[in-house]
């Protein structure tokens, strides 16, 4: 079975053509489960590399979308969202919120409704690629439509 037939690449891949049917799941023949891996696989700059990660708060989760070259800041973050505790989410947590493994979750098409912030340092890039449901694969999108498509609050989150 090819990749780009596994459920969570197609439920990512649906997302975006009813977005915008110019967007789609880019299948790479190298792992791209990390932004150094992603940015060498497509040839590009790692910090147009979207990293998506899940945060546990105090009472639920948040998703942040911080640059490949950057970290995400959890005093920022805390900051941001006006709590005093976050950490980052196990593996399972993670696969049971997002509905994706660690190394393929994607921006969009969670399993669970969760709140996501954006970090103002990925506006650099006119291109972005985020991961697509699975390690080998990734979607092409620019900043504005990124905030567009995952309605996501723009916020300095990383350092």
């Amino acid at each position: 079975m090819s990749l780009l037939e596994k459920e969570t690449v197609k439920k990512v891949d649906r997302l975006l053509k009813e977005f915008d049917t110019k967007l789609g799941v880019i299948l790479l023949s190298n792992s791209a489960r990390t932004a150094l891996e992603a940015a060498s696989s497509l040839n590009c700059v790692v910090g147009a590399i979207i990293k998506s990660l899940l945060l546990k708060t105090e009472n639920t989760f948040v998703l942040c979308l911080i640059a490949g070259d950057k970290r995400a800041s959890l005093n920022k973050i805390k900051k941001t969202l006006n709590i005093n505790d976050v950490s980052m989410a196990s593996a399972d947590e993670v696969k049971d919120v997002t509905g994706f493994t660690i190394g393929g979750v994607s921006p969009i098409g969670h399993s669970k409704k969760i709140g996501i912030l954006i970090d103002n340092s990925l506006e650099r890039f006119d291109v972005l690629y985020a991961a697509a449901g699975h390690p080998n694969c990734v979607f092409k999108i620019d900043y504005s439509n990124l905030q567009k498509i995952t309605k996501g609050s723009t916020r300095e989150i990383s350092e």
